[in-house]
């Protein structure tokens, strides 16, 4: 098999910059409406040709090839890799060498990472129906150039910097299994951190225990605060943003063993062991202000690892919020909850749209971003009472997009200080200069809730075994 034509190029050559650039500086927000809930859903390591190639053309406007694709299950049981390093074997060679890891009795195809998931027995139908019936993004890109750990925190705080002031950033998960990630971790942990000329060999590994500010700490000081809550399936795990943040996870010894003890973990706002909780939070009107919400390894997308139900998984919560009856104080959470839908790495797949790159040839003194922005396109859809059905935004978004969102939303203010010329400012601050999530919310009054179709429904996520294991281990 040819492998597919691709838009990338070399590093720091320009990649379609111009016409990116042309729908990155879309002038002032539009007015939109107040959210008093945003629920951001974060599912793993796809890109939108691969989870929506099975159909390229599914509504006027959408930007997806499966061009030389060919379809592969959802729940395939191979892995491709997702390291920095393999993200720009991918982007200098167009995709053309993708390490895989795939267990005894796999059958590896020729060309793995030329894929599309197969939606011949409509198992990512749910995606189409919610990009069909509010809003799907053509250019949201992933933050970083890596995996899911670096990933994580800049959609929590906006960077992998270990602290505010410093040149590096974390850009690889973690060199062993276990207890792999955060301040908890076991002596001897490292992560590797990257320069702004893009090398991960000029600077020793670092502890994966970090202090910088992250957007709960504007929800905390805001007034009233704003509150939050954080599902995830496993503590001290890649994917569990705050528990590598030095404050928030205040690491101390329980029964002999090194665990976060900061009052986020014992009041309820991180809910580490049981992510369908969010659902009966929903059914119970408990919903917060701000909610990330991170699946099991089933649920979650991930390749070799989920049993398919990521798209059911995700509709479920869509539904639940879309179909909630009226609290005791009246209020529906229909008509003042978005829900931002997107997925933390490309996972190795290909994707036909080049990456935006800022600051490609770095500067003295070293910009923001340099050496480890922008990573390749993941999907993105928006869903609310005010997002108008089949909306396409062609705007440039990254992790950064919703922070600027919330931000925006309840008038925060910025994770990072004012200094936009050091590494000091945060991505939050580079997605105020480009798309704005607010162009997914343009009808002045809400419209009814549709809903999306299902096989499975929120009780089953509820009432199925608890599972530990996280949604990614590479």
């Amino acid at each position: 098999m040819r492998a597919p034509t691709t838009l990338a190029a070399p590093r720091f050559a320009p990649l379609l910059l111009a016409p990116l650039l042309a729908a990155a500086w879309p002038g002032p927000a539009q007015a939109a409406p107040t959210f008093k809930h945003v629920v951001i859903i974060f599912q793993e390591n796809r890109t939108p040709d691969n989870i929506f190639g099975s159909n390229p053309t599914f509504e006027p406007g959408v930007d997806i090839s499966n061009t030389n694709l060919t379809p592969e299950a959802l729940d395939g049981c191979y892995d491709i890799s997702h390291s920095h390093t393999s993200f720009e074997d991918a982007l200098n060679t167009g995709f053309a060498t993708e390490p895989t890891s795939h267990p005894k009795g796999c059958t590896l195809p020729a060309n793995p990472q030329f894929k599309y998931v197969d939606n011949s027995t409509g198992t990512v139908q749910p995606y189409f129906d919610i990009a069909t019936n509010y809003g799907f993004s053509n250019r949201m890109f992933q933050t970083n150039q890596g995996p899911s750990f670096p990933a994580h925190q800049f959609i929590f705080g906006g960077t992998s910097q270990p602290s505010v002031d410093s040149p590096l950033f974390a850009s690889e998960n973690m060199n062993v299994k276990g207890d792999i990630a955060g301040c908890a971790a076991k002596a001897g942990q490292t992560v590797d951190v990257i320069d702004g000329y893009g090398s991960e060999k000029s600077n020793p590994p670092i502890f994966p225990c970090f202090e910088h500010p992250t957007l709960v700490d504007l929800l905390g000081a805001a007034t009233p605060p704003i509150t939050w809550r954080y599902y995830a399936p496993n503590r001290g795990s890649i994917w569990l943003a705050p528990n590598a943040i030095r404050h928030i996870c205040v690491p101390g010894t329980v029964k002999k063993k090194l665990e976060c003890t900061g009052p986020d973990w014992t009041n309820g706002d991180i809910v580490d062991d049981n992510p369908a909780q969010v659902l009966t939070d929903i059914s119970n009107c408990a919903l917060q202000g701000v909610s990330w919400v991170i699946p099991t390894a089933a649920e979650s997308d991930h390749a070799g690892i989920n049993n398919g139900s990521g798209p059911q998984w995700v509709a479920s919560i869509v539904n639940a919020i879309g179909q909630q009856a009226a609290c005791p104080n009246g209020e529906t959470y229909w008509d003042d909850t978005a829900i931002i839908i997107s997925w933390d790495d490309w996972g190795g797949w290909y994707d036909h749209v080049a990456p935006f790159q800022v600051n490609i040839e770095p500067t003295d003194p070293a910009m923001w971003g340099d050496g480890y922005t922008y990573g390749f396109r993941v999907p993105m859809l928006v869903v609310s009472a005010y997002t108008p059905a089949g909306y396409v935004n062609n705007n440039v978004h990254d992790f950064g997009s919703i922070l600027y969102f919330i931000e925006q939303n309840f008038g925060l203010g910025f994770i990072g200080g004012s200094d936009m010329t050091t590494y000091g400012q945060f991505a939050d601050y580079h997605a105020s200069t480009r798309g704005y999530l607010q162009e997914f919310f343009t009808l002045g009054s809400p419209r009814s809730f549709v809903s999306i179709p299902t096989k499975m429904k929120p009780k089953d996520f509820i009432d199925a075994p608890k599972s530990l294991e996280g949604p990614d281990n590479d």
